[in-house]
């Protein structure tokens, strides 16, 4: 056993290195975001998010210098014109090609800075968009189990897409609004510039958008919030379908879960129409009040050319400009909808990114290198948070290199044995400990290295065989895949299918047998060489004689592996060195098993329940 100190706490991406994939070309390094949400919770969402998009501050402000050229390029047309028609078209004192040429040159260099800086814009905004997902899904990966305990799969799914889409078509499109505000006040100053009783004239409406602006803004919110929550619904609901199709169909219960997506659907629906219907009730209004001002103009000006008061190219000009003043109106609606419905979107994220993990690397954490694999319960008891106590004064020692199965009923705390070990969850009180040392004193990263598991319902992605089995090692050569899959039994029906290890495995691993991702799951396992090694039920869909030359195959391969085997038949604890029997969160027993059979009748009566077991197997393993 050799203790080194650690170097980064093992949930943060940012330290694992590059490495390769089974054909030999690079995986490319994950790319931490460029900033981080602000943690002041009392911070308005924007105020959050700030640095994050600051991160990105020169694209973001150089893209917004030439979209204010742009739009300043913009305003001078009109003005262009009204010189043009006054000069060239009613004094004729100047060519009209002169104005000819320089409306052509100005609208040319306005188109290009335009496309320029539109690219500019959505490159920046998808920055954004990808620095916020890698931090979202970075900090999820630090949450601890008990987060994903309480909370359903489509309710992050929905927040890790659809909510940060929602923010990231605000700050690509905010900033194209803002940038029509500006062209509204440099507009407004040049109008008062011009003829400021005309100006009012055309701004007189103005006050009255504003104040229809407010109160859709106040009804949006609340209903964005619904909106978002009820698509989340939905997402469950179809996630859930999906990874329980077997079960729905088993039941014949496809009607039943068609009504309840209806239901959620039916919610959905409810809440976009309230929406679609609030909005309806106020845009037209906020769209077109800005137009009165276009007729007021063409009264009153047109009055006041005649009277001689203004030119004709004063009145060109003006409604023009009373055209660029409609245009922030115009989106005023929009940009009130897609803020109400980013605000919403962002109080969700932060829902997730203000969570603090519950499992982390302590300040003073080691590494454990070379470890020998004595494992020990001092004293611990745990409870998940949804129910009571689990383990009640716990405690148990393991040697280096031992077998030990464990075995009692069902809800006697066996499989959380295993999640402790591997620090997925806390301790309520006590220690377990690993060569001597608080596993809590250890980084995380050296501990899971140290504890490989394998559980009777393994995950395998949607791979190839090869790269399921190369998951913790994704840099082994196929020589080693190929011996770890012979040793878990699992080369011969891998070499059957007709791509062999390339083969693609259909989602979770379903297009395999139950006792097929059993093997793969423990070649897994196998490749990553654990110190100790928990099999929870691994076998359970294994045949018996296959599951007798595994075990010999991981002590030919793991050496004097220290193995901790969850039991649930009789075949499994006739491969152990001794049995620990648990009752009610406690070891009551500990010895071989003919020393229990002959002291502990507790444990011929759980032996008696266990998975195809006679009174004439249990006799015969005396």
């Amino acid at each position: 056993m050799v203790l080194g100190v650690g170097g980064s706490n093992s949930g943060d991406l940012r330290a694992d290195p590059s490495t390769r994939s089974l054909d030999g070309k690079p995986i490319r390094r994950y790319e931490p975001p460029r900033g981080d949400v602000h943690p002041d919770r009392s911070l308005g969402w924007i105020r959050r998010l700030a640095p994050i998009v600051l991160a990105h501050k020169g694209a973001f402000l150089g893209t917004l210098f030439l979209a204010l050229l742009a739009n300043l390029l913009q305003v001078a047309l009109p003005a262009i014109l009204r010189t043009g028609i006054d000069r060239a078209l009613t004094s004729r004192s100047e060519p009209l090609a002169k104005y000819v040429w320089l409306l052509l040159i100005v609208g040319l260099v306005r188109a290009l800075l335009t496309l320029i800086y539109r690219a500019g814009l959505y490159r920046t905004a998808f920055g954004i968009d990808s620095d916020l997902r890698n931090r979202l899904y970075e900090h999820l990966t630090r949450l601890s189990f008990n987060y994903y305990d309480r909370v359903q799969s489509g309710q992050i799914i929905s927040r890790a897409n659809s909510d940060i889409r929602s923010v990231q078509l605000f700050l690509t499109f905010a900033p194209l609004m803002l940038m029509t505000l500006v062209m509204f006040v440099v507009a407004l100053g040049y109008m008062l510039s011009i003829h400021v009783r005309l100006t009012l004239v055309a701004v007189l409406p103005l006050p009255g958008v504003y104040w229809l602006g407010v109160r859709l803004r106040n009804e949006l919110f609340p209903l964005s919030w619904i909106v978002q929550g009820r698509q989340a619904d939905v997402a469950t609901i179809v996630d859930e379908n999906i990874q329980g199709v077997r079960v729905i169909r088993s039941f014949a219960a496809e009607r039943r879960q068609i009504d309840e997506l209806a239901r959620a659907a039916t919610a959905l629906r409810w809440a976009n129409i309230r929406t679609a219907d609030t909005r309806a009730r106020h845009n037209p209004v906020i769209e077109n009040l800005p137009r009165l001002g276009m007729m007021l103009v063409l009264v009153y000006g047109g009055r006041l050319v005649i009277d001689g008061q203004a030119t004709p190219g004063t009145l060109f000009a003006f409604t023009a400009y009373v055209t660029m003043l409609q245009a922030p109106f115009r989106q005023f609606g929009l940009f009130l909808m897609m803020g109400q419905r980013a605000r919403a979107s962002a109080s969700r994220i932060f829902e997730i990114l203000d969570e603090a993990p519950e499992i982390v690397d302590r300040p003073d954490a080691v590494d454990l290198v070379l470890a020998r694999g004595e494992v020990e319960f001092d004293d611990v008891s745990f409870g998940y948070s949804s129910g009571g106590q689990v383990l009640r004064h716990l405690s148990m020692r393991v040697e280096p290199g031992e077998t030990v199965a464990i075995v009692g009923r069902t809800g006697s705390g066996k499989s959380t044995i295993a999640r402790l070990l591997a620090r997925f969850y806390e301790v309520d009180d006590g220690a377990v400990r690993i060569d001597g040392h608080d596993i809590r004193d250890l980084t995380l990263q050296s501990l899971r290295s140290t504890v490989g598991s394998v559980t009777d319902e393994p995950f395998l992605f949607s791979v190839s065989l090869a790269d399921n089995i190369a998951y913790a090692v994704p840099d082994a050569p196929r020589s080693e895949i190929e011996a770890v899959a012979r040793a878990a039994q699992a080369d011969h029906f891998i070499t059957d299918l007709p791509e062999g290890y390339d083969a693609v495995v259909g989602e979770r691993g379903y297009t395999l047998s139950g006792g097929q991702r059993q093997r793969i799951a423990i070649a897994r396992t196998l490749l990553a060489e654990p110190a100790v090694l928990v099999l929870d039920d691994a076998t359970s869909a294994i045949d018996v004689h296959v599951e007798e030359r595994i075990h010999e195959a991981l002590a030919a391969r793991l050496g004097r592996c220290t193995t901790l085997v969850i039991a649930h038949r009789l075949s499994t604890i006739a491969l152990a060195d001794r049995v620990i029997l648990l009752d009610e969160g406690r070891v009551v027993a500990s010895g071989t098993h003919r020393e229990l059979m002959a002291t502990e009748p507790r444990y011929a009566e759980v032996l008696s329940h266990l998975e195809g077991a006679s009174p004439e197997d249990v006799e015969d393993l005396r």
